[in-house]
């Protein structure tokens, strides 16, 4: 398996279980200090509640990618396949303009953050760094939205090929 397709079939994947297994085991630290040894660690909710946005935005990508978003195919599976093919196409446009505005004001939020110099309380970690996730996802999602328009007219070409022979 070469370089590019690994990271276009697992890069997203890798690093949300990676964010979740993080998010996890310091959740798990913290009940583990909180209801055993008595003391509470300011830190762990923070770093875990940022772990979970990363996990979020890029669980999100994944799921275009597998399309795997919930959908209402109820109305769609009314027409035929031409029908619901345009129904298709117009969906995947209206999501991919709503993920680049969202990645759009999300780098804007990012560069205005890191022109404060904005530190989180307990970690003292930029700011950034937890609020570059939403554009990442964002442009992820973009992306993989492209990737889903061309399998959707690639696959609908490798259907009508077979129909004719």
């Amino acid at each position: 398996m070469n370089l590019l397709k690994l990271l276009d079939e697992r890069a997203e994947q890798v690093l949300a279980v990676f964010a979740m297994i993080v998010m996890v085991i310091l959740v798990f630290i913290q009940v583990i200090f909180r209801y055993v040894i008595n003391a509470s660690l300011s830190w762990s909710e923070e770093l875990a509640r940022y772990a979970h946005i990363w996990m979020v935005w890029l669980s999100a990508s994944y799921a275009v990618r597998k399309s795997a978003h919930i959908k209402v195919e109820m109305v769609k599976n009314i027409f035929n396949m031409k029908t619901q093919k345009v129904i298709n196409v117009i969906a995947l446009l209206l999501w991919f303009a709503f993920a680049l505005f969202f990645a759009w004001q999300g780098l804007s939020m990012v560069l205005s953050v890191m022109e404060r110099g904005q530190r989180a309380a307990a970690t003292r970690i930029p700011m950034w760094i937890v609020y570059i996730a939403l554009p990442l996802g964002g442009f992820l999602m973009s992306f993989r939205l492209v990737q889903r328009l061309y399998f959707l007219f690639n696959s609908a070409k490798a259907a009508e090929e077979v129909e004719t022979k």
